[in-house]
């Protein structure tokens, strides 16, 4: 097991983002001579990954000094994710930058102005925003992920019509009965997908009622441009009335 160094760094930290002990402490919930204790023996390994995300750097290079810091920002993390300016750490803590992340949003959109063929394209100036623990949950880059607008009732009473989806297009290989999004000769699908043999893939709907099955081979996959274009892991559902308030 590495020595764990981090006294310096931490150190270092606090008085380049002009953090005090005391400020520090107050934020930590914790005694000033705790703080003062760390710069010498070092943060604790049970606070480790606390502290570095609150200073928002990696915890091996704080504990070790090894690896990238990664700390673009001297900013401090609040349990909700939100981040905040670290100079403002002894006064009202006012957001800078929030937790989500903004994504962009996709549609069928003409191949060509007039045309009838469509394919599926960035819908320019349109975004989603997602908080992004939900990303950091799945282990999910933000930067793989786009979103979607579900068409149609094949998928209900799963996803709605007009449900926002979050796709993640660093996942496209088929795990059986997962959701993904599909492009399909420009059209935008979503499915359950299943593999066949053959190199074949079953189309799946949810309301099987109206949406049987469907199968393609491989050489109907080539030739009708079917390709995935990621897992489906968030999507948001409105309902459709509000319930009516029963006169008394």
């Amino acid at each position: 097991m590495k020595k764990n160094t981090s006294g310096p760094r931490f150190k270092a930290l606090l008085e380049k983002a002009k953090i005090t002990t005391t400020g520090f402490a107050a934020f930590f919930d914790t005694e000033p001579q705790n703080i003062h204790n760390w710069y010498t023996r070092g943060v604790p390994a049970y606070r480790m990954e606390e502290v570095s995300r609150l200073l928002s750097v990696n915890s091996d290079w704080l504990k070790t000094g090894e690896g990238p810091q990664d700390s673009k920002h001297l900013r401090l993390l609040d349990e909700a994710g939100n981040t905040f300016d670290a100079q403002a750490i002894r006064g009202i803590y006012t957001v800078v930058e929030p937790s989500d992340v903004k994504l962009p949003l996709f549609k069928e959109i003409p191949i060509a102005p007039g045309s009838c063929k469509t394919h599926v394209a960035e819908d320019p100036g349109q975004f989603i925003r997602l908080p992004k623990s939900h990303l950091d949950s799945l282990e999910i880059k933000y930067t793989d992920v786009f979103c979607v607008h579900m068409i149609g009732n094949g998928m209900g009473e799963r996803i709605e019509d007009g449900s926002t989806l979050a796709i993640d297009r660093g996942l496209t290989k088929v795990i059986d009965g997962e959701i993904y999004a599909i492009e399909h000769d420009g059209m935008l699908r979503i499915k359950y997908l299943h593999r066949m043999p053959g190199n074949a893939l079953r189309l799946r709907s949810y309301n099987k009622a109206e949406h049987p099955d469907e199968i393609f081979n491989a050489e109907q996959i080539d030739k009708q441009n079917i390709r995935v274009l990621g897992w489906v892991f968030w999507w948001s559902t409105l309902n459709k009335r509000r319930p009516a308030v029963p006169f008394l």
